[in-house]
């Protein structure tokens, strides 16, 4: 199904039959990826009595409850309520859900004992291009992102500087594959967060940070329509399901 999109002023072509999906499903496994020192989530039917909320031990439905974490469990976005005194709900910050989006892949720099994605990196990759939404994969990329336990791994991250050009250059919904854009241990500074969010000078209130993406190596870098999904969730993050799809 081919669809003429009128996008940040441009007309685009997607073939919507043919999405690609660049979120991790959040599973009650061992297999569900991991952050912030929690456990794996909980999907578990609810039991009332001699009641068991499962048709495999005779209810009529199934009937279940989910106890998750969306900063540690899997793909989440998140407004700048994540990091203020003040609330903030990403189900009133993101308003739309279609943007023309940019997939990167870097090959993180070695920075003392870390591996960081650099302003540098991104100024070469951009090449002066402004973008509404900036997809981030980090190389090497393979399917274990999927299922990798990241507590006290310290993850790649981007840089202050490299946060903020990313900023300068206009993009809103910032996108990467990592458990977090910050340091895992950084004494609370989250100079990436607060680089990007222009925060506490004037806060972007209609910005975006996806974390915990999987993007496919089949993905070639370039220009996307994204449609980023997102479950309606009064709090400065929800589990999210973003979406890209290929410019014909």
């Amino acid at each position: 199904m081919i669809a003429t999109l009128k996008i940040d002023g441009k007309n685009i072509k997607v073939d919507l039959s043919k999405p690609i999906d660049i979120s991790i499903p959040l599973k009650a496994s061992e297999d569900n990826p991991i952050a912030w020192y929690l456990n794996k989530p909980k999907i578990e039917p609810v039991k009332e009595g001699d009641w068991i909320g499962k048709v495999s031990e005779g209810a009529s439905v199934n009937f279940n409850n989910i106890i998750f974490n969306p900063h540690a469990h899997g793909t989440h976005t998140e407004c700048v309520g994540h990091i203020t005194p003040e609330f903030y709900s990403v189900n009133e910050t993101l308003k739309t859900f279609f943007f023309l989006a940019e997939v990167i892949s870097i090959t993180p720099e070695v920075q003392g004992a870390d591996l960081v994605i650099s302003e540098k990196q991104l100024i070469e990759l951009l090449k002066g291009k402004s973008t509404e939404a900036l997809i981030i994969r980090t190389l090497p990329n393979d399917i274990s992102k999927t299922t990798t336990k990241y507590s006290n791994t310290n993850w790649v991250y981007l840089t202050e500087k490299a946060a903020l050009l990313i900023r300068k250059v206009g993009v809103k919904h910032l996108l990467i594959d990592t458990p977090s854009v910050d340091k895992e241990k950084d004494e609370g500074k989250l100079l990436a967060h607060k680089a990007f969010w222009n925060y506490p000078a004037s806060p972007r209130l209609n910005a975006t940070i996806t974390e915990f993406i999987y993007v496919d190596n089949e993905v070639k870098d370039g220009s996307y329509l994204l449609n980023l999904q997102m479950a309606s969730f009064h709090n400065d993050a929800s589990p999210s399901k973003p979406v890209i799809y290929k410019l014909q």
